[in-house]
């Protein structure tokens, strides 16, 4: 069954106001015509600016559009399409209380005035001008969110230089094992190798790789931070464990493998941000590895072994 026009030309909309493709979807669509309240029998013209919340949000879009989405997809809405509508200025987030507190049951979205006017202008010959106008006054959120992605990096101290990775949780972990867990448990090491969700290569010492007895293959699949223990000889490999599995029996054989001339003894680690994400993985962790976890970081936990922290015979 072919879409209602108006689905059609909410996404359409969407996608000239500049939002980023994960929020052009059926979802999405329906989140601007329920904030418009422009159900199947209105014109555009006829574009409201109902207060509204998230489950109203759904109720509507079932009501009107036959679009039922099950209770469990409420974050979904909220996170992925109202939070970036805010954002992008297209709507506003409890403008009757501002002060409201932010996981209130009461919270109600609102579409944005300029945004409204020129909604009412689609499918005229106006649209295109109001458009250009209404783009003049803000970013779009694709190109602000690209900006974002530049500007907000991770600075990560290595010695006396400056490292800077991409946003988000993957990258302010191996921030932390740079920062917070070799100057405890490797002080002095020298930073071989750290990688990144936006760059794979972002910090790469090959020359002094290779003078340890190890050349990298460009598709060896590298563990997220390489450092090297130079009073002790010591090669600390560290996965950063956000969303992805911890160093198991599988990782640390292509580890070892990946490493096998490596003239320093290989130390085997997996880092984790906090314990809640540790009691998920910890059933795979593999004996004789070491586990860290950023918020305890005087702490280690050691996989058996006969000693601690410490490479073993192969």
């Amino acid at each position: 069954m072919n879409p209602h026009p108006h689905l059609s030309a909410a996404l359409a909309i969407l996608a000239e106001l500049g939002l980023p493709r994960a929020q052009l979807n059926e979802r999405s669509a329906l989140c601007l015509l329920a904030l418009l309240d422009l159900d199947p029998g209105k014109q555009w013209k006829q574009a409201g600016n109902p207060l509204i919340g998230i489950t109203p949000i759904m109720d509507w879009a079932k009501a009107h559009y036959g679009a039922a989405y099950a209770p469990n997809t409420r974050e979904t809405f909220r996170r992925q399409t109202m939070h970036q509508f805010v954002a992008a200025g297209i709507a506003l987030y409890n403008p009757d209380e501002p002060t409201r507190a932010v996981n209130s049951p009461r919270a109600v979205y609102q579409i944005e005035a300029a945004t409204r006017a020129l909604l009412k202008t689609w499918s005229g010959r106006g649209w295109k001008k109001h458009l250009a106008e209404w783009l003049k006054s803000r970013a779009t959120l694709t190109e602000r969110y690209a900006r974002a992605r530049n500007l907000e990096q991770v600075p990560v101290q290595h010695g006396k230089g400056k490292l800077k990775f991409s946003p988000g949780a993957h990258s302010q972990l191996i921030k932390a094992i740079v920062e917070a867990f070799a100057p405890r448990f490797a002080p002095g090491s020298v930073l071989i190798y750290a990688g990144d969700t936006g760059r794979k290569w972002a910090h790469f010492d090959q020359a002094r790789l290779h003078e340890l007895g190890v050349t990298i293959d460009a598709h060896g699949k590298m563990p997220d931070v390489v450092l090297h223990d130079t009073e002790r000889d010591w090669l600390l490999l560290v996965e950063s464990v956000t969303s992805h599995g911890p160093v198991d029996g599988k990782r640390r054989d292509e580890l070892a493998a990946l490493f096998a001339d490596a003239k320093p003894g290989l130390v085997y680690v997996t880092a984790f941000p906090d314990r809640a994400t540790y009691r998920k993985y910890c059933a795979d962790v593999a004996w004789e590895t070491e586990v860290w976890i950023a918020d305890a970081p005087e702490h280690m936990i050691h996989f058996n072994g006969s000693r601690f922290l410490g490479p073993y015979e192969t």
